[in-house]
């Protein structure tokens, strides 16, 4: 049975550029399911429509805030993936700071009024399997700079294969 965690973070502050959220690198052993995305925000009532993309991308990895992922069954033993900020194997953070030179890939790209936030829950054939020992990792990604730069949460769950 696949252990599921989550990548979660709430009242950040973003960089006034364009941000990976959430950013996530398979290691060497564990192959990874990405099964749900969020984004929303709540510093103010004002209505803008937001860019939003699911990603890989290849080194040079993002500059991000160390995150380590929790268990969703408290039974389950700590996830393979620990807390990191260079977006190396095996390792995950939220909030870059800096994006990093590595190509980009786009999965999926869609976009979404900030007074409502994004939900993406693919169906079980939909979901984006990232592979052991890949050259890449997976971000949660703002292709844009975000009107509102304060109080957003966002977050990734995951299951280990």
């Amino acid at each position: 049975m696949a252990r599921e965690y989550v990548i979660s973070v709430g009242g950040i502050t973003l960089a006034n550029q364009a941000v990976t959220l959430v950013f996530l690198n398979p290691g060497t052993t564990q192959s990874i399911e990405i099964l749900r995305c969020w984004v929303a925000q709540s510093a103010n009532a004002t209505s803008a429509q937001q860019r939003v993309q699911l990603v890989t991308q290849v080194t040079a990895f993002p500059t991000l805030t160390s995150t380590t992922p929790g268990r969703l069954k408290l039974i389950d033993p700590v996830s393979v993936i620990a807390g990191g900020t260079a977006g190396a194997a095996g390792t995950c953070g939220t909030n870059a700071s800096a994006e990093g030179a590595g190509a980009k890939t786009v999965l999926v790209n869609d976009a979404f009024n900030v007074l409502n936030g994004w939900l993406w829950v693919p169906t079980p054939r939909e979901t984006i399997v990232m592979n052991a020992s890949a050259a890449s990792g997976f971000g949660l990604f703002f292709p844009v700079a975000a009107a509102t730069l304060t109080n957003w949460s966002c977050g990734v769950v995951f299951a280990e294969l």
